[in-house]
């Protein structure tokens, strides 16, 4: 059983052609991955070719970065209803954009949103920024919280033009873990390339933090986390496909079942910590 928490399939012809570019730079099954934001039955084989049972949609909020309006949302969950038992549907609320940060984060998780994304970089906001410039985001961690709903939070760098990866500094979600400490928070990438250490301390330190691998190469993944065996019961696999140097879901699952870590810690990464969260 594998869960792969964190794919790429989304509203792409929202993207503007300077993130288009970056994106599909490299990328010659273009028309393969479009294929299958079109029709989930496709985006559904896929994942049955490559043994992974079910897969989180990710999505977020970014009009002036990266084209994402909140028309993404609706299109996100309806694409998910497709079979909603595989296909985990990400809203997001972006606080810059929204005049009801708290009623509308409540309305993506009633349409059928099953967790959160923030994604500081693309949205151009710390991820405690409610402590100051932006109040309106503890509405959105509070009402996720209230919910029992997951919130990934991106940290770590990103390549896209315009992107602000100094906001991609994993330390802002300490002040997270602990103002809204019912809150289940995955640290998407976990903080690579620049901040490992500070998400593997963050893990350790908070019981609602998770570690999530998505964007990490498996050949790496002990060389950034020396010690994932003693976090393997809050690491949540990922694989950020089709991201760069990511072939499929399936080379990444076969490359990470090689890794020297012990049969019951690969379980708990590839299906059994995620299947506690969407139970």
């Amino acid at each position: 059983m594998v869960t792969d928490a964190h794919i790429h399939i989304q509203p792409f012809h929202q993207m503007p052609p300077p993130i288009a570019d970056t994106f599909w730079k490299g990328k010659g099954n273009r028309a393969e991955l479009e294929g299958y934001a079109a029709d989930p039955r496709k985006l559904l084989a896929r994942m049955d070719a490559d043994g992974v049972e079910r897969a989180g949609l990710i999505n977020y909020v970014s009009p002036d970065l990266m084209g994402f309006t909140d028309e993404a949302n609706p299109w996100m969950i309806r694409y998910a209803s497709a079979d909603p038992s595989r296909l985990i549907a990400f809203g997001s609320v972006h606080p810059r954009f929204s005049k009801d940060v708290a009623g509308d984060t409540a309305r993506v998780i009633e349409r059928g949103a099953k967790a959160l994304k923030v994604h500081p970089p693309h949205q151009m906001f710390r991820a405690n920024a409610y402590q100051d410039a932006l109040p309106s985001l503890a509405d959105l961690y509070g009402v996720a919280q209230d919910a029992g709903v997951p919130v990934t939070i991106h940290t770590g760098t990103s390549v896209f033009p315009g992107a602000r990866s100094r906001f991609g500094d994993p330390m802002d979600v300490d002040d997270v873990a602990i103002d809204f400490p019912r809150l289940t928070i995955l640290l998407a990438h976990g903080g690579r390339p620049l901040w490992m250490e500070s998400a593997f301390f963050l893990v350790r330190r908070h019981p609602n933090v998770h570690l999530e691998v998505s964007g990490i190469p498996p050949s790496k993944l002990l060389e950034y986390f020396p010690r994932l065996e003693e976090i393997a019961g809050k690491t949540i696999w990922g694989t950020d496909w089709p991201s760069p140097g990511v072939q499929s879901m399936r080379a990444n699952v076969e490359a990470f079942l090689s890794l020297p870590l012990s049969d019951a810690a690969k379980g708990q990464i590839l299906h059994g910590n995620a299947a506690k969260l969407w139970n």
